[in-house]
């Protein structure tokens, strides 16, 4: 039987990462967005009771390693999501990013292929993994097209066809700053919202699931 190759992620490696508010507090950008994320990341009874039950096994969630990077929408949404599922379970997390991990993320590619953030990797008090999420829920994999529906075609072609005429580098950096707002202002809205919650529930089911219930 082909022994399964050790993880770079080791224990000691574990340490060493970022807690939740040393890496808010390391000059990222995005800072109040990944704030903003958490603060409003409000889990129910329901959610809470079930990640407590989950730490409460002997081979339960006992720490989380999240890997991402500040610019990207997925990561500043899930890492408060991911820091909330740690303060319920009592598990300790360190965030990674993901540029200066390269090692790290190579283990978790998407399909095998892609550089997909945020990464949540569950382990137990031994550090064994047990279970990890990649990028978002399937939610948000199914509306995914309402952000371009907000956000709009930011290409010089698109833009030109909006405005009539083959626009400025002006025009080109106005358009794109006014499609940024609309953005952000959606992603106070509900949908948004459910994404966190859908986040959640997934990351449950995919912990029961991996250690049976």
């Amino acid at each position: 039987m082909t022994q399964a190759k050790e993880s770079v992620i080791t224990l000691e490696r574990f340490k060493r990462g970022k807690t939740f508010w040393e890496y808010l507090d390391s000059g990222i950008r995005n800072r109040e967005l990944f704030l903003e994320n958490y603060e409003n990341t409000k889990l129910t009874p329901e959610q809470e009771a079930a990640l407590k039950e989950l730490a409460a096994r002997p081979d339960g969630p006992h720490h989380i390693v999240v890997i991402g990077e500040d610019w990207c929408p997925d990561v500043y949404r899930g890492t408060g999501v991911a820091q909330r599922m740690a303060e319920a379970m009592g598990a300790e997390l360190r965030f990674f990013e993901r540029d200066q991990n390269k090692d790290m993320m190579a283990e978790y590619l998407k399909d095998g292929e892609f550089e997909s953030i945020p990464v949540f990797i569950f382990y137990d008090k031994d550090h064994r993994e047990i279970a990890h999420f990649i990028e978002r829920p399937q939610l948000a994999n199914e509306q995914l097209h309402l952000t371009r529906d907000v956000i709009g075609d930011t290409s010089p072609e698109g833009i030109a066809k909006q405005l009539g005429h083959e626009p400025s580098e002006e025009e080109l950096k106005a358009a794109r700053a006014a499609a940024r707002e609309r953005y952000l202002a959606w992603q106070k809205g509900e949908i948004w919202a459910g994404w966190r919650v859908a986040t959640v529930d997934e990351c449950i089911e995919l912990l029961r699931s991996k250690l049976g219930g």
